[in-house]
């Protein structure tokens, strides 16, 4: 028999999932992480131009997907995690933003407020990928590109999500 854990931390609850306390549905849950991995995607070009034979940021897109499919264990995907942050601390700029938004991705099948962390480091490497003139524009627009990709089940709890910690996330999820 498997063990029960409670949820008594300080977590937004509608991102714990309802076996350990919270309110989150497993179907949610794997729709964010599948969510988070499109965003990460969006912007992995800009790691793979600076380093093309490091794919540690690909694979763990791919073991985002991987987990909101059921395929992998939530351990499996921490360490995709822990390899995508890994290569984002060799990176720099938008490649190291675009990392960190694939580390985040995986990671929100251990988390599921992660998702927010790679949509928010995906518009980081949009933002850092141009001028410093357009750079608020690409955010914004990157913003819309990820909202459209939400799919309805989640739609409400994302956008609720990035209103209550966009001062957090650097203020990124503009109206």
């Amino acid at each position: 028999m498997k063990k029960e854990i409670s949820y008594a931390g300080r977590r937004d609850p509608r991102f714990v999932t309802v076996r350990r306390g919270g309110t989150l549905e497993d179907s949610q849950h794997r729709l964010l992480a599948a969510w988070a991995a499109d965003c990460a995607e969006h912007v992995l070009e800009y790691f793979r131009s600076q380093h093309p034979d490091d794919e540690r940021p690909q694979r763990a897109i791919e073991q985002a997907r991987a987990w909101s499919r059921g395929e992998i264990s939530m351990p499996q995907a921490r360490e995709a995690a822990y390899a995508a942050h890994a290569a984002a601390r060799i990176a720099t700029g938008a490649a190291r933003e675009a990392a960190r938004a694939a580390g985040h991705a995986v990671a929100t099948a251990h988390m599921a407020d992660h998702e927010l962390g790679a949509a928010a480091y995906a518009i980081r490497a949009v933002r850092a990928a141009s001028s410093t003139a357009a750079s608020a524009e690409a955010g914004r627009m990157e913003c819309q590109w990820q909202r459209e990709q939400l799919p309805e089940a989640i739609r409400a709890l994302v956008l609720s999500d990035e209103e209550l910690r966009n001062r957090k996330l650097w203020s990124l999820f503009q109206p």
